[in-house]
């Protein structure tokens, strides 16, 4: 293999050079773990995609996620924009494409439903891999130091800092005010202390987030994950994914379908909307469901020998 062909969109967004950017290497077989992560390294996003064939064949496609540094077992946008790519195709792997997608990951198996507008593949819903999963209360100091905000700024009404996960864990925390959460500057310290001193994994990616009190289901969030070399992710859908999971957990309603909508990356200027469903039936969540819009941007060769 002398070159491997690439493409770019933007996901979560309809606008183009809105949103999480992602790279997808639509066929990546030959290349070694060691050249994923290279290439990865190279394009600087906070993922990259690469494209195999299932393992079993009644599923699409296996799917490989890394960030810059490493390689992770589950996340949202990557799904999304993956699921965008592919469905624009006339096959996978020699295979028609049908509505729904079955991507083999490291986190377990996930379910993608094609979204289209005339005919044409715009948007993806996917299902979270696995179940919510709630880590360890953080202490406060610890978020305030890691993005250099006072500790008045974090709000405890509905729940502490604590580590959540549907496939990927993050750090969440409630803060009091829009004007709060623009403040937060990542202190590359803090998050090093955090990530030493806690159980958390993923190297403390922290998500933060604003409930207005009109509208306490539209949620505005940032999230933070610079000893991965991502400072600040325009739209993260796994993290968005395990906040709103946990946050649905914690209603008193033992059986309720919610709506979700999150709105992340307006502080950088790529401002995505994630959309959220999530089932809870006999008080446990059952089903999570992250859906968002992407569109092309890019595409091209690597360059792999002379």
């Amino acid at each position: 293999m002398n070159s491997l062909s690439y493409i770019t969109v933007d996901v979560f967004t309809s606008t183009r050079f809105q949103g999480n950017p992602l790279a997808v290497m639509p066929d990546a077989r030959g290349l070694s773990n060691a050249t994923m992560q290279e290439i990865a390294a190279e394009f600087g996003y906070s993922e990259v995609t690469f494209v195999l064939p299932p393992e079993k064949p009644e599923n699409t496609a296996r799917v490989r996620i890394f960030t810059p540094t490493m390689e992770v077992p589950f996340a949202g946008h990557p799904n999304v924009g993956t699921a965008c790519v592919l469905g624009r195709q006339s096959e996978i792997f020699g295979r028609p494409i049908g509505d729904t997608l079955r991507f083999e990951e490291k986190a377990g198996l996930v379910e993608v439903a094609l979204q289209r507008n005339e005919g044409r593949v715009t948007a993806a819903a996917i299902r979270a891999p696995r179940p919510l999963e709630i880590g360890e209360t953080i202490p406060e100091a610890v978020i305030a130091n890691c993005v250099s905000i006072d500790l008045a700024s974090i709000r405890k009404n509905t729940h502490a800092p604590v580590f959540a996960s549907v496939g990927l864990n993050f750090a969440v925390a409630e803060l009091e005010s829009l004007e709060a959460l623009a403040a937060a500057s990542p202190n590359i310290n803090g998050f090093q202390a955090a990530a030493k001193t806690t159980t958390g994994s993923h190297d403390f990616s922290l998500f933060l987030y604003v409930r207005p009190a009109a509208t306490p289901w539209k949620i505005r969030a940032r999230m933070f994950a610079p000893l991965d070399n991502v400072i600040e992710d325009p739209a993260t859908g796994s993290a968005s994914a395990a906040l709103s999971a946990y946050l649905v957990s914690l209603l008193p309603e033992a059986d309720i379908r919610q709506h979700i909508t999150i709105e992340q990356g307006v502080e950088m200027g790529r401002r995505s909307i994630i959309e959220l469903d999530i089932v809870k039936k006999a008080g446990v969540v059952t089903d999570v469901t992250i859906s968002g819009s992407c569109v092309p941007v890019m595409k091209g060769e690597i360059i792999l020998r002379d």
